[in-house]
């Protein structure tokens, strides 16, 4: 096979490699891709991106972004992507703790934009404590 990944955040290209098949968390529900999928564009949510290479499926937590997919290729722009061993629960907590109180004190009507960031704040740090404690329960 030959499906060629990358997964690119803005300080960095985290992943570029040929790999068997790519599992993303898309907006509408998680998506499969294999070599000649439907080429298509569509937006990621917080969660776990996954691959398989080699036989070994690798696990990242990623926040919002886009994929490209065409026919032999993934292309994954995405504001954080972290491995396991990168992830620090005690700093994800913090920020979930941080981002749910200030979520306390706003009026959800009139900050409805500073409610939506401070929403995906908690979205991607949840899927960063997941991805770290699946094999830790």
């Amino acid at each position: 096979m030959a499906l060629h990944l990358e997964v690119v955040t803005p300080e960095k290209k985290v992943f570029s490699d040929t790999v068997e098949n790519v599992y993303l968390p898309g907006e509408d529900g998680e998506l499969g891709i294999l070599e000649h999928h439907a080429a298509l564009v569509t937006g990621l949510k917080p969660g776990e991106l996954r691959y398989q290479k080699a036989g070994q499926t690798v696990h990242l937590a990623i926040g919002s972004g886009f994929a490209e997919v065409t026919d032999q290729k993934v292309v994954v722009l995405t504001d954080n992507a972290l491995g396991e061993a990168e992830i620090d629960e005690a700093k994800a907590e913090a920020a979930i703790h941080r981002a749910e109180e200030a979520l306390k004190s706003l009026d959800h009507a009139d900050d409805a934009e500073e409610v939506a960031h401070l929403q995906g704040v908690i979205a991607k740090n949840l899927a960063q404590l997941r991805l770290k404690r699946r094999n830790h329960s």
